[in-house]
């Protein structure tokens, strides 16, 4: 029997990239056309955020309760549970996601305005929106394997860190820590996979944590001296 500290991480993978990708087939496969409507949920969240007038804003936080819930049932429970026991016990993060969510709709406890670094809450939107999906065909497993905003989990998260970088409110502390493990976790699963695309959720965490870090120091140095 081995010792184990001969074994790589990826000796401990349950699948094949091979196998990985084409759960992403099947689950597109079976889900089109809702991809149509995700992609206008998605249009939907930064149109209110751009408009940020009065109850439109409060339906943000809906239509992503709504969002996590969905992926976290029909992807991690029903889907990727198949080839990874572990996406049991992550499905439930995903339900207690949307249910914080679910409470800052009730609460109205997100708000939208001006803020330190918002472009880059723009660009991980627009990002998890248009660019995850085409980072399949990019590195050749076509449209078929595509991570798309509200069917995959990927750029469902990305997406709320986004939002969550560009709102407000005493919910956003608790609302911020599992978008951000989700997106650790995937960027090394498909590190450890050995797949270029793990750049992308390191990426994303690592843009959102120096956006965050610039908007509590800026109003902090504009501050008048005592």
């Amino acid at each position: 029997m081995s010792e184990w500290w001969t074994y790589r991480p990826e000796d401990f993978l349950l699948f094949s990239p091979r196998t990985y990708w084409r759960m992403f087939e099947l689950h597109n496969a079976a889900l089109w056309p809702l991809h149509v409507a995700m992609f206008a949920a998605g249009l939907t969240i930064i149109l209110f955020i751009v408009w940020r007038r009065g109850i439109r804003t409060r339906w943000i936080a809906l239509i992503l309760a709504a969002l996590w819930i969905f992926v976290g049932w029909s992807f991690l429970w029903n889907r990727y549970s198949t080839i990874n026991w572990a996406a049991t016990y992550v499905a439930p993060a995903f339900f207690a996601e949307g249910m914080l969510l679910l409470v800052a709709f009730l609460l109205d406890a997100l708000t939208f305005g001006r803020r330190p670094a918002e472009w880059a809450g723009y660009l991980i939107l627009g990002f998890a929106l248009a660019g995850q999906p085409l980072l399949a065909p990019l590195q050749g497993r076509g449209w078929a394997s595509s991570e798309v905003f509200g069917i995959a989990p990927d750029p469902t998260a990305i997406a709320t860190l986004g939002v969550l970088l560009l709102a407000r409110g005493r919910l956003v502390p608790w609302l911020l820590p599992i978008p951000a493990l989700w997106c650790l976790l995937s960027g090394m699963t498909l590190q450890t996979m050995g797949e270029p695309q793990a750049w992308a959720p390191y990426a994303v965490l690592a843009l959102a944590a120096a956006a965050w870090t610039w908007a509590i120091i800026r109003p902090r140095r504009s501050l008048p001296a005592a």
